[in-house]
């Protein structure tokens, strides 16, 4: 086991600052004790750049007296340390402006049971090993094309970590985790025009992940199909986003009928719960559950059990992603989202990416999307793109310096296809999307 401490340490600690707090008046208390390692390591044109190695510890603790609200937190674990620890937090809460809604999690919704999800599988990659594998990595990338005439490198990361979050309704829980990626990025370059792009993979288990080579292929490809990039005189056409990028748009979504969002009145998907927000073909999973999922999780940050739900069935807002706090301010329980969501699955209208371009017929596929560019209150969408223009079916040329720009509500309701290209990589899983009418500015 790669930790200093063990999880029945972990516990301890988390019950002797409960402890504390409760001693010192504290009419609620709440811990999270953690520690995670790793070893991280990048090379450029083979050469070795960057070798870290990370070793990290901490306790987080939150105190409440009636509704008043405190929070410190402390990498020591002395017992001098936690003792301060825990008089710090208690200060805070005697300064702290009382808060209705502030307070543990709902007792009847603490997980009961905690599952393995199979989430820990150290890699005892060593910093010779994960040498040849970024070296490798970078090799198939600047082999793909001789336009690839720099880069920016290739890196491995590898990392482990445990917790306990515990509480003084009694709960106690936590697992160990682990996750590990590998990325490239070069430079190709053509009459003095050059293009920059990336690839890479993450998983749980080093034996998930993608190799090397195929890594770095993905990324010189990715990199060499930008070059003699064009502008787009200004016009309205259909929109594909590539399943990298599409990930963005459900990320909107979650943002928008999420807890604080929706009780500070600053979503345009207020009161939304069973509104037509999508299409009627749209399902929107949360499948926490997942065995070696990136964003599995029994309980969330407050211990409350997660669940498989669906939170868009038919195109049909069916629920909120809201933590306890939130869900006090909007008079309702909390969905197990504290700290975010889990494992959401938009599953496919059954067309591949080819199949996709073909529905599209004529119009812009976009590949990288440049700053914000969503106004949250109203739902307005414009953001910096490159990408590709796409006739009859067919990838034409590259594009760049281009706008895409409509409001979100108009396009959920335009969504007109979803790809089998699933994005696995991240807590949001969802194919390349076709919307069927944006407006594009560019000259």
């Amino acid at each position: 086991m790669p930790f200093s401490f063990s999880r029945e340490a972990l516990q301890g600690l988390a019950a002797r600052v409960i402890d504390l707090a409760r001693a010192g008046g504290a009419t609620a208390a709440e811990a999270e004790v953690s520690e995670g390692s790793g070893l991280s390591l990048g090379v450029r044109h083979g050469e070795v750049e960057t070798i870290e190695h990370n070793r990290d510890k901490g306790i987080g603790l939150t105190v409440y007296l009636g509704q008043r609200r405190g929070h410190a937190a402390t990498s020591d674990f002395s017992d001098d340390a936690l003792a301060r620890t825990v008089d710090k937090a208690l200060t805070i809460a005697r300064y702290t402006a009382e808060d209705d809604c502030a307070g543990l999690a709902d007792p009847d919704l603490l997980a009961k049971h905690i599952p393995d999800l199979d989430l820990f599988h150290p890699w005892e990659v060593g910093i010779d090993g994960a040498m040849d594998l970024a070296r490798a990595c970078e090799a198939a990338a600047l082999a793909v094309d001789a336009r690839i005439t720099n880069s920016e490198g290739a890196s491995l990361s590898s990392q482990v970590s445990h917790f306990i979050y515990a509480n003084s309704l009694g709960f106690s829980g936590g697992y160990p985790g682990s996750r590990q990626s590998l990325s490239c990025a070069v430079i190709a370059e053509e009459d003095g025009a050059m293009q920059r792009d990336y690839w890479y993979t993450t998983a749980r288990a080093a034996s998930d992940m993608d190799s090397p080579e195929s890594v770095g292929r993905r990324a010189g490809e990715r990199t060499v199909r930008r070059l003699k990039g064009r502008k787009l005189a200004t016009r309205q056409c259909p929109v594909l986003f590539e399943a990298p990028i599409a990930t963005g748009l459900i990320a909107s979504f979650v943002s928008a009928v999420s807890g604080g969002h929706l009780y500070r009145k600053t979503s345009f998907l207020l009161e939304s719960l069973g509104m037509q927000v999508f299409p009627d073909f749209f399902q929107l999973l949360e499948r926490p559950f997942q065995p070696r999922g990136l964003s599995s999780s029994p309980f969330d940050s407050e211990g409350v059990a997660t669940r498989d739900r669906d939170v868009v069935r038919d195109g049909v807002v069916q629920g909120y992603f809201l933590g306890s706090y939130s869900a006090r301010k909007l008079g309702l329980k909390s969905t197990g989202n504290a700290g975010g969501n889990h494992n959401l699955i938009v599953p496919s209208t059954g067309e591949d990416f080819a199949a996709l371009l073909k529905k599209m017929d004529t119009g812009l596929l976009v590949t990288e999307l440049l700053g914000q560019g969503l106004n949250m209150v109203t739902g307005d969408y414009s953001r910096g793109a490159a990408g590709f223009w796409v006739e009859n079916g067919v990838i034409a040329y590259p594009v760049e310096e281009i706008t895409v720009a409509g409001n979100l509500k108009d396009m959920f309701r335009g969504i007109v296809a979803l790809g089998t290209d699933l994005e696995t990589r991240g807590s949001r899983q969802v194919g390349s999307i076709l919307i069927d009418r944006m407006t594009v500015a560019g000259d």
